[in-house]
């Protein structure tokens, strides 16, 4: 078992290690808590290194889309 700090897990996924620590308060990615910091299972990675990239989009009401006028002419 190969203990990983939180950076040596974010190098290797190719991530922050903000997005790290978001996996790990999620509860995506387990993590044990030493003191102050955390340490990842190297085997854990793998629930984490499929995942979509970029920002999953928001639930809700779509954005309307707004037609721009034409500018009136002065006289």
């Amino acid at each position: 078992m190969a203990l990983l700090t939180t950076s040596e897990a974010a190098e290797r996924l190719g991530v922050t290690v903000g997005r790290v620590h978001q996996f790990i308060k999620e509860g995506r990615l387990p993590a044990e808590k030493k003191g102050r910091d955390y340490f990842i299972d190297s085997k854990d990675l793998k629930l984490v290194k499929n995942r979509k990239p970029g920002r999953p989009k928001k639930a809700g009401k779509k954005r309307a889309r707004t037609r721009t006028s034409k500018p009136i002419p002065t006289t």
